[in-house]
């Protein structure tokens, strides 16, 4: 199908796109904004440490729940109708979770704050679909969604840090209100509403059974990764899955699916929904990794290392403007893999690191492998967008995002599995014998540091020198698999995405491959704003 070139956005839509990217930065950062309040939270609620977790993993857990829901729905009611929507539920959340009186309350309001975000998420990215008809400006679009994306998990310790520095708990959450106040009176101004023109009847069967289906897959993964095998973490993803079947059979019955199964067997629809899984496979297992490197290696406080973590977003900024600008001489598949193929090299670099390298060394590891990533899963995100029908848009977002929560979940898992095995083998080799609480110090650093903060000074230092060198070297096991799995999806990305992906060349640039141009009869019809 030949490329047509499709009408230039001007200024109003990348104002429009500016107002957008605000709740999606507030979004992604509420998933780790907590990591600092915790401490006061637990002084002020006295928290049981099961409602601790919940008050860290509810607001994760609905967010990836209700994707695939929030971006039907706002495929049928209208995605302006869903963000405005979602701003306020957020907003609203936002304040009853920084004035929660109790553990309880605050849970709850996670729950919600997880509600509006779902809302948020899938419906900020359909709309560029619907902004920026034209390829090229797309594309530049798409990277910025992704860019702020991928940011806001980085600064959410950092903004956490630097408010609770001068005011209590509560402002990491009130935090979010002038950003959504905005977002109510411009929207209206400047987002015209989009939905389907013959959307069908929404099916809540459906709804019910993609929450039932992730949310126990999620849940199990990260249990798996806190506290190694268990059986009731494993039989909840085995339901999950079983529920997931559920629900493709059901979508395959339907005359207007959530889920359309049609598109995502598509090349250039389903390979990027891969391609982001493993990216956040590999970025969101290596965060935590990277984290307690600056803090617990070097000895960093927590603000001090949150604000260094921040560095690799230069990498970000270099490579995903030039693999914009590749992709349009070059098939987008190319450049994909080249992304990922970049991101393997950060994480090969990161194997070096020793508990005595300097922190630039460490920093451009981090960079180079943040700069690949985002170069291809901005070019990845942009190809599935392209290719879903303009209605089906907030559905196709959604099962992006979906992708890319299991994916994170998947990498804090496995790649945590890897980097805790070496950890606990190699304590158990070098720790000396008739150390206190051995077990505490085999299973992980921050427990070993712990211990050791109770021991004589030499014995003390003997311990926390072993444990930083076993943690040094888990982190480099978790580097290598990541590595690994960053050079499969680089093949994967040349052999399922070449040609499907095309090249968006100077003067065709409108649709991309498989898509139908705007105006066609599938295309939404624009309600009155």
């Amino acid at each position: 199908m030949k490329n047509t070139p499709g009408p230039r956005a001007g200024r109003k839509e990348w104002t429009a796109l500016g107002v957008l990217m605000l709740p999606l930065l507030l979004v992604s950062m509420d998933v780790s904004i907590l990591y600092f309040a915790i401490p006061y939270i637990s002084r002020d609620l006295e928290p049981s440490a099961t409602q601790q977790l919940w008050i860290l993993d509810m607001y994760g857990f609905v967010l990836a729940g209700l994707l695939i829901t929030m971006g039907a729905l706002g495929d049928r009611i209208g995605r302006r109708v869903l963000v405005l929507g979602g701003a306020a539920v957020f907003g609203a959340a936002s304040v009853a979770a920084a004035y929660a009186h109790s553990a309880d309350l605050l849970i709850a309001a996670r729950a919600l704050l997880g509600l509006g975000g779902a809302a948020l998420m899938p419906s900020t990215l359909a709309l560029i679909r619907n902004l920026f008809r034209d390829g090229k400006q797309r594309g530049r679009a798409v990277g910025l969604w992704t860019a702020v994306m991928t940011t806001g998990i980085s600064l959410g310790p950092v903004v956490s840090g630097l408010l609770l520095e001068h005011f209590w708990w509560g402002s990491v959450f009130l935090v979010n209100l002038p950003a959504m106040v905005l977002l109510l009176v411009l929207v209206p101004f400047l987002v015209p509403e989009f939905r389907a023109s013959q959307p069908g009847r929404f099916d809540l069967p459906s709804a019910a059974l993609s929450l039932a289906s992730l949310l126990p897959v999620v849940h199990g993964i990260k249990e798996l990764a806190r506290h190694g095998y268990e059986p009731i973490p494993v039989l909840g993803i085995a339901a999950g899955l079983l529920l997931g079947l559920v629900l493709v059979r059901r979508q395959k019955r339907l005359a207007h699916p959530m889920i359309d199964l049609g598109l995502l067997g598509r090349r250039a629809f389903g390979g990027p929904v891969l391609a982001d899984l493993l990216a956040m496979f590999a970025t969101v297992g290596m965060a935590v990794f990277l984290t307690q490197y600056l803090q617990s290696v070097l000895g960093m406080s927590p603000l001090e290392g949150a604000l260094w973590s921040t560095v690799p977003a230069v990498g970000v900024a270099v490579t995903a403007p030039a693999a914009a600008a590749l992709a349009q001489r070059v098939d987008r598949a190319c450049v994909m893999g080249g992304g990922f193929l970049v991101s393997a090299c950060g994480f090969l670099w990161l194997t070096q690191v020793r508990t005595d390298s300097a922190l630039w060394f460490v920093l451009v590891g981090a960079s180079v492998y943040a700069g690949g990533l985002v170069a291809a899963m901005a070019l990845a995100n942009e190809l599935a967008l392209g290719a879903a029908p303009p209605e089906r848009a907030g559905s196709a977002a959604a099962v992006l995002e979906s992708g890319q929560e299991l994916g994170g979940a998947l990498g804090m898992a496995i790649l945590g599995s890897v980097g805790a095995a070496v950890y606990s083998r190699d304590m158990t080799d070098a720790l000396p014998a008739g150390v206190p609480d051995a077990e505490t110090v085999r299973e992980t650093l921050g427990g070993a540091m712990a211990v050791a903060a109770r021991l004589p000074a030499g014995t003390a230092d003997t311990v926390l020198t072993a444990a930083r060198d076993a943690f040094t070297r888990g982190m480099g096991s978790a580097a290598i698999g990541a590595a690994a799995v960053m050079a499969a999806a680089g093949v994967l990305s040349l052999v399922l995405l070449r040609g499907a992906a095309g090249t968006r060349r100077p003067g065709a640039e409108g649709s991309t491959p498989g898509e139908r141009p705007e105006g066609a009869d599938n295309a939404p019809e624009p309600a009155v704003p």
